[in-house]
């Protein structure tokens, strides 16, 4: 093998522990973002879901009142 000046034959180890650890991170970034992404989408569901149930719920009952006169 041939290294470069100031690398000593130990150093393979700590690369691969390096490229581990790194992989590690970018996963757990990815998966965070995934869940964060889900969770944003979810919350925007929710909220359309609430406002077109509110909005036909008044629509039903400005009708019904218009059927009474």
């Amino acid at each position: 093998m041939v290294f470069a000046p100031g690398e000593q034959a130990g150093n393979e180890p700590e690369e691969a522990k390096l490229q581990n650890a790194s992989k590690q991170i970018v996963q757990n970034a990815i998966l965070q973002a995934v869940r964060q992404v889900s969770r944003e989408r979810r919350q925007r569901k929710d909220k359309t879901g609430d406002h077109r149930g509110s909005f036909q719920l008044g629509v039903g009952e400005l009708t019904k009142k218009h059927e009474k006169k």
